[in-house]
């Protein structure tokens, strides 16, 4: 059988893509689709790891034991959506320690998201509520990307994204049905974590240097843009129906578009976090260091447990 040439396999890759097929692991992929797969799904596991730190500040200090549980089970979920990505990033041909390594050496990214600092109980509900509201919005439509891997792990990542959010809410509702300081609490966590859940969705579609190949190979069906808009008629009625405002002057019901026109985004801020410089980038890539060095003997340890298991089955 003949060799195909390269024209011949990137219109075979293409169609398969168009024809909503997916690709596996060991099928022929264009090398810059491969490199951009790793890059999203590396940073997804890396955010899913490092949001695991803001929240589980707050686990001893959660104000009773049904809180404590319920939010010590969600961080558990997280580590296990790190897990599944970063197995999902290796069948793209990079091994564990390298992608760690590009992580702890400040070469990956994460959500910068994760960088603003939790002051409050109220920040917790307001991270269920908005923070995985928005992720669930962004990763609805990761279950049907064109990479199998990545969408099988979606599937899962996105039931339990699904009830940290109903979770997130229901601190939020307690809250302003509480005391007026109890409610006042809740409109102080919607203040700050407002804008910073609206940049999670990335730069502006104009701005966006990898959209339009991510669009071409059907990794993300809709764009950055579209999503933010999703998230935002979405959740400000259940903003009216909590009884708090959003902290943005220029909110409005748009009846031509029927959608909600917002106030500009400080696209200074959101950069400036990405580069490093968020009140707590230091801090977490710190504590992930520090968590990778002392977990160091496990990793020896099962490492040395599998080489025995392998010579005494030779």
């Amino acid at each position: 059988m003949p060799e195909l040439s390269q024209q011949e396999l990137e219109t075979r890759f293409q169609k398969k893509i168009d024809d909503n097929l997916y690709i596996e692991p060991k099928d022929w992929m264009l090398e810059k689709y491969r490199k951009n797969l790793l890059r999203q799904i590396s940073q997804h596991a890396h955010s899913e790891v490092v949001g695991m730190l803001p929240e589980a500040n707050w686990i001893t200090r959660a104000p009773n034991l049904r809180r404590k549980a319920a939010l010590l089970a969600k961080v558990q979920d997280e580590a296990g959506h790190g897990l599944y990505l970063y197995s999902a990033a290796e069948t793209l041909g990079s091994s564990r320690e390298e992608i760690l390594d590009a992580f702890l050496t400040g070469k990956a990214k994460y959500s910068s998201i994760f960088n603003y600092p939790t002051l409050t109980w109220a920040d917790i509900g307001a991270i269920g509520w908005l923070v995985d509201g928005a992720a669930i919005i962004n990763q609805v439509m990761l279950q049907r990307a064109s990479y199998g891997p990545y969408a099988r792990a979606m599937i899962r990542i996105c039931r339990e994204e699904s009830f940290h959010q109903r979770q997130g809410f229901e601190i939020m509702l307690t809250l302003c049905r509480g005391t007026s300081e109890q409610k006042a609490m809740a409109q102080d966590a919607l203040n700050r974590w407002w804008w910073p859940s609206l940049m999670m969705f990335g730069p502006s579609d104009k701005d966006s240097l990898h959209s339009t190949d991510m669009a071409k190979w059907r990794v993300k069906r809709e764009s950055n843009d579209e999503l933010r808009q999703k998230f935002i008629d979405r959740t400000v009625p259940q903003a009216d129906f909590l009884g708090i405002t959003m902290p943005d002057k220029d909110l409005k019901w748009n009846e031509t578009t029927q959608h909600y026109d917002f106030g500009e985004i400080n696209w200074d801020e959101f950069h400036q976090i990405i580069s490093g410089h968020g009140p707590c980038n230091r801090e977490r890539m710190n504590a992930r260091r520090k968590a990778h060095n002392d977990g160091k003997w496990v990793r020896d340890a099962a490492i040395a447990y599998a080489d025995k298991k392998r010579k005494k089955a030779a």
